[in-house]
């Protein structure tokens, strides 16, 4: 008998098989999570996804600004996506709730902040970012990101990849409130290109705007040639999203 399986501890296998039996059930888990997202959420085309801070509250000319955004998206005929708490997100899903269009949550499961908020009319619950992120993307037809935290920036950073890389289709990705964007972009500008980290080009990836229906005709705009249903090709490279 070799030196390590000499002096190891009986319980500890038994501990390592409990551990990887575990890990192995998580995957129909996660797989669950994928299944009821794609069903559910097949039907809500065409969709905007919406992200900002969960500590706006609801008195803050944001929370205002992203639910008048919502509004004007629903009346367009678009369901809005948000990710289901409070603050922002609960301001896109009370605006959207307003509006004829559907109001859709992907809820997270936090030990803290996170909190489902009553404005939704499909809501589904994640315990896996990863997924939950997939969801965002899959069906979304424009990404609208107000201010907020990292779980904010992280969203925006995600898209900005998925379609620099081509790994998804090419859909409006649009900064809300340019006073709390321009240091990032100036950032963007200055050491990222600069560097060589990115290209010039990919300062078009997304737009800045201020006011709820330049959002809503930007949308538009990027679509007008085109229509909202994905392309056979795009169809492809969602597909392996």
């Amino acid at each position: 008998m070799d030196e390590p399986s000499r002096h190891r501890h009986p319980g500890l296998d038994l501990v390592n098989d409990t551990l990887l039996t575990r890990e192995s059930w998580k995957i129909f888990q996660i797989m669950a999570e994928f299944v009821e997202g794609f069903e559910r959420l097949a039907q809500i085309k065409p969709s905007v996804s919406i992200f900002g801070s969960a500590r706006t509250g609801p008195d803050h000319p944001y929370y205002k600004l992203a639910e008048e955004i919502a509004h004007a998206l629903s009346d367009a005929g678009f369901s809005v996506v948000s990710g289901g708490g409070p603050g922002i997100m609960e301001a896109a899903n009370k605006g959207a709730h307003a509006g004829p269009s559907p109001s859709i949550g992907l809820n997270i499961m936090l030990p803290h902040e996170q909190s489902g908020n009553p404005y939704q009319d499909i809501a589904l619950n994640f315990r896996h970012f990863f997924s939950r992120k997939v969801m965002f993307v899959k069906y979304a037809s424009a990404y609208v990101v107000l201010p907020g935290g990292f779980g904010t920036l992280d969203e925006l950073a995600e898209i900005l990849t998925l379609v620099q890389t081509g790994k998804t289709r090419r859909i409006p990705i649009i900064l809300v409130h340019r006073p709390f964007w321009d240091g990032l972009i100036d950032w963007f500008k200055k050491t990222l290109i600069e560097e060589g980290t990115i290209d010039a080009e990919d300062m078009d990836l997304f737009k800045v705007l201020d006011n709820p229906r330049d959002v809503v005709d930007a949308i538009f705009d990027h679509y007008d040639k085109r229509g909202f249903e994905p392309s056979p090709r795009e169809q492809e490279i969602l597909l392996e999203l």
